[in-house]
């Protein structure tokens, strides 16, 4: 077994506690990374508040970054000593994965949500008295200063990265910046709105600022995010507490709507003024996630009438081995600045990290390792 230090959730809404654990030794296809950096998520806090059905106790954590330091014995591609940034899991095995679709694994809510464990139910860790831990969440639990992933959700790297600018990728920054470049796919002279300027949607619009649309505009209710959202490119704000921003939406854009919006926010009211936002056959393309089972009601005779594409899309429906390698290549470029949404946050203070993330007094907390 190998010990290591871990953020344990004993229970919902319990806090982040620092616990030391142990983890399995490397199977054939697993490798051992250890964490230089993890960013906290939505989808993390969501999870320790019960909101999300992972079982407790846990280690949470999906946004990591580090350094491979064992591999199993049927791993290629990795070698110990390299950096990898780490993502979600997939079986490898089912249909959509033999195609190269790995966000579509038909395994994939018990691989990276609900499951807790490995595909054969085995731990991946466990607690200091060997009592086991509910782990592999997006196969990683990064939330620790080791992880137990496998090759295919440890994406390596270029060396001297910072790792707190790394450790966003696998998670935020893949999914705003893969929902406008692999799924959108703004044209010339399109308009793209993005709902909630968080660091899903500021990722989103740093996105399409390489593609060819003319106008970005960015809808939130917090005026710093939307000072920010100007900064880093949006062509338009709109304070979505000072009226109907769908109608905001309509006004910028001579009353056409916006061919293209995403919706990042969770907010089911978000998520309805987004559909209204579309241009007639414009695409609304959604990543936030409410609480299981929210439903939301629509006009029927609107969507025959003006045509819209409602589309959900799960980590930036990216193919991550090519995706993220690309993405951290324009990082490297000075074009996709995400380090302008970083926060970081020494290990020990997870506590004090998840409540600036909760309360929107940092865009995108992340927690450095010693």
């Amino acid at each position: 077994m190998i010990s290591a230090t871990a953020a344990v959730v004993r229970g919902p809404g319990a806090p982040f506690r620092l616990e030391p654990v142990l983890l399995d030794e490397p199977r054939p296809e697993e490798v051992l990374v250890r964490i230089t950096a993890a960013g906290i998520c939505h989808t993390d806090l969501s999870a320790r508040a019960g909101h999300t059905p992972v079982p407790l106790p846990a280690v949470l954590g999906h946004e990591g970054t580090g350094v491979v330091e064992r591999i199993g014995r049927s791993v290629t591609g990795l070698r110990p000593g390299q950096p990898v940034v780490l993502t979600f899991t997939s079986c490898g095995r089912c249909p959509n994965c033999r195609t190269a679709q790995p966000i579509r694994c038909e395994h994939w809510p018990r691989l990276n949500l609900f499951g807790g464990a490995r595909a054969d139910g085995s731990p991946t860790l466990r607690a200091a008295d060997g009592s086991p831990l509910h782990g592999h969440f997006f196969g990683q639990s990064c939330f620790a200063t080791h992880a137990l992933v496998t090759a295919r959700n440890a994406i390596p790297v270029p060396d001297g990265v910072p790792p707190e600018r790394l450790a966003p990728f696998g998670c935020g920054v893949q999914t705003g910046a893969g929902a406008v470049l692999n799924v959108l796919r703004p044209k010339p002279g399109w308009t793209l709105v993005v709902y909630g300027a968080g660091a899903v949607g500021l990722a989103a619009l740093l996105a399409a600022r390489l593609s060819p649309a003319t106008g970005l505009i960015a809808v939130d209710v917090r005026p710093e995010r939307l000072a920010l959202a100007r900064e880093l490119g949006a062509t338009a704000v709109v304070d979505a507490g000072a009226g109907d921003p769908a109608e905001a939406v309509r006004e910028l854009t001579a009353g056409r709507g916006a061919e293209c919006v995403l919706e990042t926010s969770g907010s089911l009211a978000a998520l309805a003024a987004a559909v209204r936002s579309l241009a007639v056959g414009g695409t609304c393309a959604v990543v936030g996630a409410p609480p299981r089972g929210s439903e939301l009601g629509l006009d029927v005779s609107a969507l025959l009438d003006r045509t819209p594409v409602i589309v959900g899309v799960n980590q930036g429906a990216s193919l991550p081995g090519r995706f993220l390698p690309a993405l951290v290549d324009l990082h490297l470029a000075g074009r996709l600045p995400v380090d302008r949404l970083v926060r970081t946050y020494p290990f020990a203070e997870v506590e004090r990290a998840a409540a600036a993330g909760q309360a929107g007094g940092a865009v995108k907390p992340v927690l450095v390792m010693d």
